[in-house]
């Protein structure tokens, strides 16, 4: 229970900060930096070297690939019924590929299921990454109408190498088949404790409903998708390939986490439409508060 106050708390303390002018109009992207840079990674040093490491494990790899697969489909359905461009296009897919596995994925996981289960979480949240640096970036540039030079390859790569979460990652897992490191689980633990407060804190900075009206229509639909379609079809996913217990749990709730925050600066980077992305993130994210519980029954049910 005190995990959803938690939650709750550290949300509207953002809102109201940023309604109230307690705190400068772009504090949200140094708090990002913090958990981006330091927190995020420590979350991997913590939990990746507990991992078990099984064939099962393969299901939160797919599970995004699942969700991004859909996204894609369900939206080339959509837009091609509507007419729309393919910067309309480009923007939904953005808007229901991509779950924010970490910022808020990370609470509700630790919430619904335990702190243990984490490592399983961690999984999920980079491969979305991968898809969004490279998928994700990819559709981006189909949709900029001002892009002249195509799809460069090196900056694709140079994007996923950067990226710090990725980076600990991948150290981590190295680091933990060559030496003993729980001695620095206490000091990892103390830093990864920071990644849901501040994580929410941010997310409440940047919550925005202005144009919803005008949006409603779209809105409806990728939320449609992202909330309830994305999680049904790797519960299906789980159920056809007999994954069972806290791998399929936590791999279900990952994908029916609201859209990846950093998805909307993707859409700004290169001139989509940012409205309604922001809006998407924004609705989606008290929406999920719902929505999670309500999927939490059902895999209690089937898994």
């Amino acid at each position: 229970m005190v995990n959803f106050v938690l939650i709750i708390f550290c949300i509207c303390a953002g809102m109201l900060f940023k309604h109230f002018k307690l705190i400068p109009e772009n504090a949200y992207k140094s708090i990002n930096i913090w958990v981006l840079y330091i927190a995020l990674p420590a979350v991997s040093f913590k939990y990746i070297p507990q991992i078990t490491w099984s064939t099962q494990l393969l299901f939160p790899v797919i599970s995004p690939i699942i969700v991004f697969a859909g996204s894609w489909l369900f939206m080339e359905i959509y837009c091609r019924y509507k007419g729309y461009s393919q910067r309309s296009r480009s923007t939904l897919e953005l808007s229901a590929a991509y779950s924010n596995t970490s910022f808020i994925g990370f609470p509700l996981i630790i919430a619904y299921y335990g702190e243990q289960n984490l490592s399983i979480a961690i999984i999920c949240d980079q491969v979305n990454f991968m898809l969004l640096a490279t998928a994700g970036i990819i559709c981006a540039i189909k949709g900029d109408r001002s892009n002249k030079e195509g799809i460069k390859t090196t900056a694709l790569i140079k994007r996923l190498l950067t990226f710090p979460p990725f980076i600990a990652c991948v150290a981590a897992l190295i680091l933990s088949q060559l030496a003993n490191i729980s001695i620095s689980e206490p000091f990892f633990d103390k830093i990864a404790a920071t990644v849901g407060p501040l994580a929410l804190f941010s997310v409440g900075l940047q919550l925005q409903f202005k144009g919803l009206k005008q949006e409603i229509s779209q809105i409806s639909v990728t939320l449609l998708y992202k909330l309830i379609l994305a999680p049904l079809l790797v519960l299906l996913a789980a159920l056809c390939l007999g994954i069972h217990g806290d791998i399929a749990r936590v791999s279900i709730m990952e994908a029916a986490m609201p859209t990846l925050i950093t998805a909307s600066m993707v859409v700004q980077q290169f001139r989509l439409n940012t409205k309604l992305i922001n809006l998407v993130i924004g609705l989606g994210i008290i929406l999920s508060l719902l929505t999670t519980a309500m999927w939490s029954y059902i895999i209690a049910f089937f898994i």
